[in-house]
């Protein structure tokens, strides 16, 4: 495993954004974890979360983009971050772009959109939190693709929950990969997440009945 992925994995525990007990999702599941990048709160991890984005995207999307898609609302403060670090770390100038929920209609930057307007031939990155059944993504494409001529090479979030998108056996990342043609990252996976925190982990914070727990939550939701 990447060392930068291992210091995402203590990050998210250190900063209470992933806790592991009994959640109820947005689903209705039970799950015995859960993920919620709206517990960073102080601007070093904000910064520090930007970074660890941005490596991921470059591993796996390169320097080949120009835009960074954050859709609204958590999403904002990841694409601001997240561009500030690529340009930190590889030199790169990356520009921000996020929808608004309500269309603003007045003033110059009146529109659907927040910050940069995508243009033709843009090449765009879309960062997410976290993604359980991808359906937010059908809301997401529609506002990229309505922008002109621009592509989509690629979406990046923090956590793969590794369980079945709605009406499908397949995991959500593989399920957008498939069906929009673009690949669908994290920048760690729960079985990541496992390996670090208990198969080679103190068992502190994932301990033998955490994982049982965890173990069953697959065995019903897991993807296949």
């Amino acid at each position: 495993m990447e060392q930068y992925k291992k210091e995402f994995i203590d990050f998210m525990v250190e900063c209470e954004v992933l806790k592991f007990g009994r959640f109820t999702l947005k689903s209705g599941r039970t799950s015995p974890f859960f993920m919620n990048a709206g517990a960073y709160t102080t601007g070093g991890q904000i910064a520090r979360l930007g970074e660890f984005y941005a490596w991921a995207i470059h591993e796996h999307f390169g320097d080949n983009f120009d835009v960074l898609f954050g859709p609204a609302y958590k999403g904002i403060p990841l694409a601001v971050t997240t561009a500030i670090a690529y340009h930190n770390l590889y030199g790169k100038e990356v520009k921000y772009c996020s929808d608004r929920k309500e269309a603003k209609d007045h003033g110059a930057d009146k529109g659907s959109l927040l910050g940069y307007k995508p243009a033709d031939e843009d090449r765009i990155v879309i960062i997410e939190d976290v993604t359980t059944s991808g359906k937010s993504i059908e809301e997401t494409y529609p506002v990229i693709q309505a922008q002109g001529n621009v592509t989509v090479i690629g979406e990046i979030v923090s956590l793969d929950r590794m369980e079945r998108a709605q009406n499908s056996e397949k995991a959500a990342l593989h399920v957008i990969s498939e069906k929009y043609g673009f690949p669908a990252r994290a920048i760690v996976s729960m079985e990541e997440v496992i390996e670090a925190l208990y198969t080679n982990g103190s068992r502190t914070v994932i301990t033998d009945e955490i994982k049982k727990e965890i173990d069953a939550y697959y065995k019903t939701y897991g993807a296949k």
